[in-house]
């Protein structure tokens, strides 16, 4: 029951991930869009994560192996970078404080 949970959850967060790519090239030509880009990264990151607690549920990567033991830590620290800049570049936007 749960592996098909972590694949459906893998799935989900792989076609949003897809999503967020596409949606790229559109933050980058809009100003008032300008925090979608790190958001976007946000998104991919989170992504990145899913999958590597797939293949960790599923036993593809060993849970204790000293090697991928950082990515559980770093990755999601740098989800929350990326969602922190998005905050404060969206706060910016509504100020009207962006550049065209």
């Amino acid at each position: 029951m749960y592996g098909s949970t972590q694949l459906a959850a893998v799935f989900l967060s792989v076609v949003a991930g897809v999503i967020a790519l596409s949606l790229i090239h559109l933050a980058a030509r809009q100003p008032l869009l300008r925090a979608w880009r790190y958001l976007v990264w946000a998104l991919v990151l989170f992504t990145l994560e899913e999958i590597i607690g797939a293949l960790r549920t599923f036993g593809v990567v060993p849970v204790l192996h000293t090697e991928y033991a950082w990515v559980s830590h770093v990755v999601p620290t740098f989800v929350l970078v990326f969602l922190i800049a998005a905050l404060l570049n969206q706060l910016n936007i509504n100020r009207g404080w962006y550049l065209d």
